[in-house]
């Protein structure tokens, strides 16, 4: 049980401390399941928007996207006149890959990376945890401000704000260990050829 969520003047940045680190998390999460590695995924497209009907679409809003081998992503429309917008969305959003179409579907086939471009994309990915860790510390310092000023206002007793400044580490510490290990595993993946 957390020591914060029993103290009425601190139950309030408890949840609000657990919810920002969690969406930190969240967003890392995120960041990983889009990174390209050698093989394909339907996530690599995540970022993909596509010029429909007037406005930016997400990808899996105009078509369903599927990896049925390991080196190629199929999109199958739902309105085979934006092939050519797939195409041109997919082929402008910066990930190195072509599309192709045969009237019915778009073809995206995956290239292998290279050693070089996976030391370079494994680079990236801890710039990304080191910002994610920044920001998990960020909210960590915010949390801390508010408990010392519950207890400069005399809300809560000094017991409470060493125990809670103690969880707030604690919930730090679990939260960037969760990310680094998220990394790890995306960097294994990311090396093995």
């Amino acid at each position: 049980m957390s020591i914060m969520a029993t103290i009425p003047a601190l139950k309030e940045t408890n949840s609000l401390l657990k919810t920002r680190m969690e969406k930190s998390v969240e967003d890392f999460r995120k960041a990983l399941v889009s990174a390209r590695t050698g093989r394909a995924s339907v996530n690599m497209l995540d970022a993909v928007h596509v010029e429909a009907y007037g406005s930016q679409m997400p990808l899996n809003q105009v078509g369903q996207v599927h990896a049925p081998e390991p080196q190629l992503i199929t999109v199958q429309p739902y309105d085979v006149s934006l092939i050519p917008e797939i195409e041109k969305a997919i082929r402008n959003a910066g990930l190195g890959m072509n599309p192709q179409n045969d009237g019915k579907i778009v073809r995206v086939p995956v290239p292998s990376l290279t050693e070089e471009r996976r030391k370079d994309m494994v680079k990236q990915l801890a710039k990304v945890l080191e910002e994610h860790r920044t920001a998990v510390r960020n909210v960590r310092r915010d949390g801390n401000d508010a408990i010392k000023k519950a207890m400069k206002d005399k809300k809560i007793s000094e017991d409470d704000e060493r125990k809670s400044l103690d969880e707030i580490q604690k919930l730090t510490d679990a939260e960037i260990k969760k990310m680094e290990e998220m990394y790890a595993q995306k960097e294994k993946e990311l090396m093995e050829i």
